[in-house]
């Protein structure tokens, strides 16, 4: 396989992974939802009416049956109909809520042979949505008290470069450095070939096992990009290691030793990724500003890194995970890994031991800027939790909302998120 074939491989590498799950491609019959309010919110007790309209190769169809469900935030249904479309569209009374959140539509069209569906998503007084989960009253100090710990940490940095994914502005390297506990965080190191300093990137992943490509298409742009794993294994093994991982040994390492603030999977990752600046601050090249970048998972990681060490100049972040996890035990939605929606997991060691974890606990710390986006339909990382949290940020920040997309970002989201912490880290 040539290098340019490499090359442009690991580019579409680097786009899906950007976007979590790859944007919905477009079906020959397609429903549209339109609330009658331009921006989707409503205030509480306002009711909402949307428009529907179903295409076949984008001409109206009339005459046809459209099933829908009307339902809080991931919560069951409390709605279900059908409207016939008379002319070339129908109107939906959705209805309203009384509190704040999102009331979603699940529209369904049976056609041809085919079963096709869209959703549509609306918020009542968002801006007063809080996150239902409460910040321990140790929690700066445990969190403090383990910073300093893996700040003892010796680096140890290896770095191994790899000449087959290098190009003529760029050297890509796989790297490690030493974590808490005896072990290592591995990750994909991109960095700009020309002499000079540069601001770093810390870029984390969404859920999962898996190799990583690296940033050639940012790091050629001036900065340093360290894209990390999280499971203390090597980011450069054949793809059937991973999938054999994430079927056995890690299928379920969200949960993995939850009962206990101590021993949970998570305080290793999260010490890792801090650790991940002090290897930064072994590379020549790094200029001493360091911005960080994840969506999914890598969202949360996001920020609780910028959280934990005010060595983050800036904070980039989409639909993070990990936040407001109890949600479900107040009948609204939970985040991502929605480990407390089976009413059997919500021991008191349990919940307390989330809270210590909780990504809204970390967004209350937060103090370098943010540029945040969040979508009405994501069923992963739900918009009441996802909201909520950036609802508390306190640090300067920016909103981008998706009102129509799910667990994936357009392109030019992408792109705006990816501008916005090169130009901010470039300019400090």
């Amino acid at each position: 396989m040539s290098r340019k074939i490499k090359q442009i491989i690991l580019a579409l590498m680097l786009v899906v992974g950007l976007s979590a799950v790859s944007q919905p491609r477009a079906t020959k019959v397609q429903l549209i939802l339109a609330p009658d309010h331009a921006d989707a919110l409503y205030h509480i007790g306002e009711n909402v009416k949307m428009k529907v309209i179903a295409l076949d190769c984008g001409m109206t169809l009339s005459g046809v049956t459209i099933k829908y469900e009307v339902s809080e935030d991931l919560m069951t249904p409390h709605k279900t109909d059908s409207i016939t479309l008379r002319g070339n569209e129908g109107s939906i009374n959705v209805g309203t809520m009384k509190k704040a959140g999102f009331l979603r539509v699940k529209a369904t069209i049976k056609h041809e042979g085919g079963t096709y569906s869209t959703l549509a998503t609306v918020g009542f007084d968002t801006d007063k949505l809080i996150p239902i989960v409460t910040q321990p009253d140790d929690f700066n100090e445990f969190w403090s008290k383990n910073t300093s710990a893996v700040a003892g940490v010796a680096v140890k940095p290896i770095m191994t470069l790899i000449p087959e994914r290098c190009t003529d502005d760029v050297n890509v390297y796989h790297i490690s450095y030493g974590n808490i506990g005896n072990t290592r965080m591995y990750g994909i190191l991109t960095m700009p070939k020309a002499e000079g300093k540069y601001p770093a990137i810390l870029r984390f992943p969404g859920a999962g096992v898996g190799e990583k490509g690296g940033d050639i298409t940012h790091a050629a742009q001036g900065v340093i990009v360290l894209e990390l794993g999280i499971h203390g294994i090597p980011v450069n093994l054949s793809g059937s290691v991973y999938a054999d991982l994430n079927r056995g040994a890690l299928a379920s390492y969200p949960t993995y030793g939850n009962d206990n603030r101590d021993s949970y999977y998570y305080k290793r990752v999260y010490l890792g990724c801090v650790k991940g600046i002090d290897f930064l601050e072994t590379l020549p090249q790094y200029n001493g500003k360091v911005g960080t970048l994840g969506g999914s998972q890598g969202g949360a990681l996001s920020i609780v890194t910028s959280a934990l060490d005010s060595r983050i100049s800036a904070t980039a972040v989409y639909f993070p995970a990990l936040c407001d996890l109890e949600g479900y035990t107040l009948g609204r939605a939970g985040g991502w890994p929605h480990m407390f929606k089976n009413k059997a997991n919500r021991t008191p060691e349990k919940l307390q031991t989330a809270r210590y974890y909780d990504v809204a606990n970390f967004a209350r710390e937060l103090k370098a800027p943010v540029y945040y986006i969040y979508g009405y339909n994501d069923l992963t990382c739900a918009p009441t939790t996802t909201c909520a949290t950036y609802n508390v940020i306190t640090a300067p920040k920016t909103l981008m909302i998706g009102e129509n997309i799910g667990h994936w970002l357009y392109p030019e989201q992408t792109a705006a998120l990816w501008n916005w912490l090169i130009t901010t880290l470039k300019s400090q």
